[in-house]
């Protein structure tokens, strides 16, 4: 099983990813995939998404049961911790200091 998040992307990418997976939820994509499919799918992702963001997980034999990956900026950002994927949220993500 797979599932993509996306914020903010081209209506392009969105109808995109909504021929291959279904869109459970406004930007929410399940599916069940090979990996062939799923790297091209990211791929696209990453080349299409412009300003917005997004994240894919899917499952994997380890301790969480699922790894995933980030495209785009976002005040999460994924951040391993001796082998465990963990989330860092960073609020003020692109604001500049004065």
């Amino acid at each position: 099983m797979m599932v993509i998040v996306t914020e903010s992307v081209p209506p392009r990418l969105r109808g995109y990813l909504s021929r291959w997976l279904l869109e459970v939820r406004a930007g929410v994509y399940v599916g069940d995939y090979s990996v062939r499919v799923r790297e091209k799918l990211w791929n696209t992702v990453i080349k299409e998404i412009e300003g917005g963001n997004a994240v894919m997980a899917w499952s994997a034999p380890n301790e969480s049961g699922f790894t995933f990956v980030t495209a785009g900026q976002n005040c999460r950002e994924p951040v391993d911790w001796d082998g465990v994927s963990l989330v860092r949220y960073t609020p003020n993500l692109g604001e500049t200091s004065p």
